[in-house]
């Protein structure tokens, strides 16, 4: 899996990315393209992500699926935050902060939700009152928590037991200030080379994981600070995958502050992609399937 390569559309504030990957075990490969474009939603009633994935049969070389990307590319990072917070967060963890509220807040409540038994209650921020809106009117129907809207950043993300960020911001919005001793936080908006979200001085105070050391370098949350040399690669703990097989110890205490860097793995849209090619297959074949 080579990290994701890159196309910038800087007069129209986007980028396309291509993410290709091949997993020997499954015997499966893949590329996802996928682009990024903040401004879709306003200017032009548009997803701010689409998405493709084409599956290529490694024995050939021939494509065997071309999907839609979008909803696997927002379940699969909403899981890899799942995963990094069940590894990472503290187990009694009741309050869950969500900076920004689009589709990637809703796949990240729904995904932690699954692994948090004791969360109680859901703050939510977003830029404009309109999807803060949106995204309640949502998830009420479906969960009990309590719901809280905030007003500004630091409202949201005070006293949180685990913080989720998904925005396109390229400076920091979580200030260190803000964060407790304790705190796990899945930064999942910085994907791409010169996003950041989170404060350099929380990073420095932070055990940081990564979900892939050498593509989270170029566009993480670390990306930034490492250009500046407000932060060095010796100062990035690991990989998700290290803590996850034991080869290096999770979180250490209760008042240790916990990062996850998350990118977005090719490995992860093709893994997913190949379970919904092989459950729609068995539909065709006239069998009950649950996707």
């Amino acid at each position: 899996m080579p990290p994701k390569s890159y196309l910038f559309f800087k007069r129209y504030n986007g980028d396309l990315r291509t993410m290709p990957s091949y997993i020997e075990s499954l015997n499966a490969s893949g590329v996802k393209v996928v682009n990024a474009h903040p401004n879709n939603p306003q200017k032009h009633n548009l997803p701010a992500i689409t998405a493709t994935i084409i599956l290529i049969d490694p024995r050939t070389g021939t494509p065997t699926a071309i999907m839609g990307g979008a909803w696997i590319t927002a379940m699969r990072t909403g899981a890899s935050g799942a995963i990094a917070t069940k590894y990472l967060g503290r187990r009694n963890s009741r309050v869950l902060a969500l900076v920004g509220a689009g589709v990637q807040a809703v796949t990240q409540l729904r995904c932690i939700e699954a692994v948090l038994p004791s969360l109680e209650e859901v703050r939510v921020w977003s830029r404009t009152a309109k999807t803060i809106k949106r995204f309640l009117k949502l998830v009420n129907r479906q969960y009990e928590h309590k719901f809280v809207p905030c007003e500004d950043v630091k409202t949201c993300v005070q006293g949180a037991d685990v913080v989720s960020t998904q925005t396109p911001s390229e400076t920091p919005i979580v200030k260190n200030d803000w964060i407790s001793p304790g705190a796990h936080i899945n930064a999942i908006g910085a994907d791409a080379p010169g996003k950041q979200e989170l404060d350099p001085a929380l990073l420095k105070r932070a055990k940081i994981v990564v979900d892939d050391m050498e593509q989270a370098t170029h566009s993480g949350d670390v990306n930034v600070p490492l250009s500046q040399g407000l932060l060095t690669k010796e100062e990035i703990y690991g990989e998700l995958g290290e803590v996850i097989i034991g080869t290096k110890p999770g979180r250490s205490s209760d008042e240790e502050i916990t990062i996850f860097d998350s990118t977005g793995l090719s490995l992860q849209d093709v893994s997913a992609a190949v379970k919904a090619y092989k459950k729609t297959k068995a539909a065709k074949l006239g069998r009950w399937v649950t996707l």
